[in-house]
């Protein structure tokens, strides 16, 4: 399927938005200020070792301790065996100790409260191919037709060398790599070495906690991961990087040079296609479909749940092929969702029940065609029993709404706040504690204005009616900087 990418650069942001067919697909933002860390490679200092859970806190100089789990620790593979194939068998005691310094790589980003999680085993991605340092089997994408990867192996295999001739290391020949010529080849090949022998050199002069190698940012993480064949464009609004990416482009990824466009017009360029208002679309709940029905998003810390309502749509000729259209409407719907909001790990969908298993077949038949198209990995079951339909997708770094948004100081994230006639009644309860302990020459309530508004009104002789079986005056006081269900009592 064609597509477009639209650039927006300034230097507190770059956005990236992926447009297929008039609409946008994919959203990616960077901030240097909160950059993501995968891929990256540090010294480490491990801290702590736990036996129990076959895992290691280590120190890579941020404010929270890195995970490394035993499966994730590199162990050289016996002779003929795949690296992908081996399983890490050692106890992690036996492998790691508190104190020691190890180079280590992040593969998932420290998501909520939980620390970055860590790699032994090395990969640098380049353009072409993806070099294994610790490793010397050469492998090609899993992506690549199966007729085609003996031949490019062997290629590979010619043009990487052996160890006595300065070669060695193994490497992965990416999709993008497949009509590559040899010198294009052999070109990524003296990129990634020269590239791990910096990380090497710094490895042995930088203290532990150090940062030892950075992955390109997103501008140059475009021309490698987003541009493929069915790019029609790149257009960027800023000169400036416009030309720091095309001298990129030329050095790494000339193919995708003729593609890169200067965008020069005088509206922002975010709303050729209208993508800001897709971003506010994406932090909300509701999701409405063209044929009136609509989805209900709700992203937590454990799962993501969507569910599939028909709202107003009657078109249909009856009831079971209402359902079922709008069921359809929604699996395409569902599919740009999980990609324009980055939803990752656990999604549980809701569709509308359907009775007739021929419905059920054709509505999953497509929405595992919708999310073929997706590039992160997914993995979609059955209808359950109950008909739900569970799914993961691959979490590699934070939500769009986890990016741009923060839990509510109100309800700190719950969606909820207690009426204000539920405050009122908490706030007489606590006074009546307050006076069997102190006494006090006066009660002060300090609370937001609707619920000083609701005791100045219909709870009023309540309020009365405590004042006098405390014997004591109870005042009011509206306060704006109180949240909802906020409130204060000041002895006076």
């Amino acid at each position: 399927m064609l597509q477009d990418i639209l650039i927006n650069w300034s230097p507190q942001e770059t956005r990236v938005a992926v447009i297929e067919q008039g609409a946008v697909q994919e959203l990616h933002l960077e901030r240097p200020m909160e950059r993501g860390l995968v891929s990256n490679v540090y010294l480490a200092k491990v801290t702590r070792v736990l036996p129990g859970m076959q895992s290691a806190f280590l120190d890579i100089g941020l404010e929270r301790a890195a995970f490394l789990h035993v499966a994730d620790v590199w162990q050289k593979p016996a002779e003929g065996e795949l690296p992908t194939a081996r399983q890490n068998t050692t106890p992690i005691e036996r492998q790691v100790f508190e104190g020691q310094t190890l180079m280590v790589q992040v593969i998932k980003d420290p998501i909520g409260t939980k620390g970055a999680r860590l790699s032994t085993q090395i990969s640098i991605a380049g353009r072409l191919l993806v070099f294994l340092p610790q490793d010397d089997h050469v492998g090609v994408s899993q992506k690549i037709p199966t007729e085609e990867r003996n031949a490019l192996r062997q290629r590979l295999q010619g043009l990487v060398g052996d160890k006595a001739n300065g070669g060695g290391g193994g490497f992965i020949l990416r999709t993008n790599g497949e009509d590559a010529s040899d010198a294009e080849l052999a070109e990524d090949i003296a990129y990634l070495r020269k590239t791990w022998a910096r990380i090497k050199e710094a490895s042995v002069r930088l203290p532990a906690g150090s940062l030892l190698h950075q992955d390109l940012n997103l501008l140059q993480r475009v021309l490698r991961d987003l541009v493929g064949e069915s790019t029609q464009s790149i257009r960027l609004d800023s000169l400036e990087q416009f030309q720091k990416l095309l001298e990129f482009g030329q050095e790494f990824m000339p193919s995708a040079v003729p593609k890169l466009q200067h965008y020069k017009g005088e509206r922002p360029i975010f709303d050729l296609s209208n993508v800001d208002d897709e971003i506010a679309k994406a932090l909300g709940k509701r999701v409405d479909l063209k044929s009136g029905g609509y989805l209900i998003v709700d992203q937590t810390e454990a799962l993501t749940t969507i569910d599939v309502n028909t709202g107003g749509f009657v078109g249909a000729r009856n009831f079971d092929d209402t359902i079922f259209k709008t069921n359809l409407e929604a699996a395409q719907a569902i599919a740009r969702q999980l990609r324009l909001r980055n939803l990752g790990g656990m999604v549980v969908v809701d569709f509308i029940d359907m009775l007739r298993p021929d419905h059920r077949e054709a509505v999953l038949a497509e929405f595992r065609k919708q999310v073929a198209r997706d590039r992160v990995k997914t993995m979609i079951g059955a209808f359950s029993p109950l008909g739900l339909l569970e799914m993961t997708r691959k979490r590699t770094r934070e939500s769009l709404a986890h990016l741009l948004c923060e839990p509510c100081p109100a309800c700190q994230g719950s969606g909820q706040v207690k009426t204000a006639r539920s405050v009122t009644y908490d706030i007489l309860r606590e006074i009546l504690r307050e006076a069997r302990q102190f006494n006090p020459r006066e009660f002060r309530v300090v609370a937001s204005a609707k619920v000083v508004e609701l005791f100045l009104d219909e709870e009023s002789h309540h309020l009365a009616a405590l004042s006098d079986f405390i014997g004591k005056p109870i005042s009011l006081q509206a306060e704006g900087a109180l949240g909802p269900d906020a409130y204060d009592i000041v002895l006076l």
